[in-house]
């Protein structure tokens, strides 16, 4: 199904998100019970949440029990290739090259020069995220790092005028590790969804068999609590 949105994202915003879980099945009981997402369709392996409907995440079945149970934050682009050549230039690795996804765009994985994975995504009948920045959607991405100014570099130079142009709107900030985590936690993005009401959202997800690892705490975007769904997968929750 196209998405009749006005225009896809510029290169450099989070666009789109996806799970890897064990159990699709429970991750929609989990999810549509504590953001009030629904399910309908599956687009290959995943199966799209909407709200409202209108596309906010996909819920996908990991192929192999030793991936990671995870969120995936996927940056827009334009050009996956010429952004992959980049990140190659840049110090980073290209785990899994851009391949379509059927008609809907190109999707890739990628690491930044200490590891942490995100997203790829080039847009075809898909432009991303339906709804965002409200609650039950996309609201950050933070990416929680070792060293701050060297993700400053990475990403300024990839994205540039998303993170420090004049029309700049970012939508991920960066941290050290230690502010939120064990100084051993390897880097790694933390997709935060909004929710009206912080400390109910970190029960909820204690009521569906969740875990709440940190918070609520007090951040310059908003109150965060980290939490992990019922299978493992870690996100925040965040009330602006």
């Amino acid at each position: 199904m196209a998405e009749n949105r006005a225009s896809a994202y510029r290169e450099g915003v989070p666009c789109w998100l996806d799970a890897q879980l064990a159990d699709v099945a429970a991750g929609e009981r989990f999810y549509g019970e504590l953001f009030g997402w629904t399910f309908k369709e599956a687009y290959g392996p995943s199966v799209w949440a909407r709200l409202d409907g209108e596309p906010v995440a996909a819920l996908g079945r990991k192929t192999d029990g030793r991936m990671p149970t995870v969120w995936t934050v996927y940056f827009a682009t334009p050009d996956a290739e010429g952004l992959a050549d980049r990140i190659w230039a840049a110090g980073g690795q290209v785990v899994t090259a851009p391949m379509p996804v059927g008609d809907l765009g190109v999707a890739a994985l990628a690491t930044d020069p200490e590891g942490a994975v995100f997203g790829l995504w080039q847009p075809d009948r898909h432009l991303g995220f339906g709804r965002r920045h409200e609650p039950g959607t996309f609201a950050w991405a933070e990416l929680y790092a070792r060293d701050t100014e060297a993700a400053n570099t990475f990403y300024g130079d990839l994205f540039h005028d998303a993170l420090f142009g004049p029309d700049a709107d970012p939508d991920f900030g960066r941290a050290p590790v230690s502010d939120v985590f064990p100084a051993e936690m390897p880097p790694h993005f933390l997709v935060h969804f909004g929710v009206a009401d912080c400390a109910a959202a970190l029960g909820t997800v204690n009521r569906l068999g969740g875990r709440v690892q940190a918070g609520p705490f007090d951040t310059s975007y908003g109150t965060v609590g980290v939490v992990t769904d019922n299978q493992g997968a870690s996100f925040a929750v965040l009330q602006r």
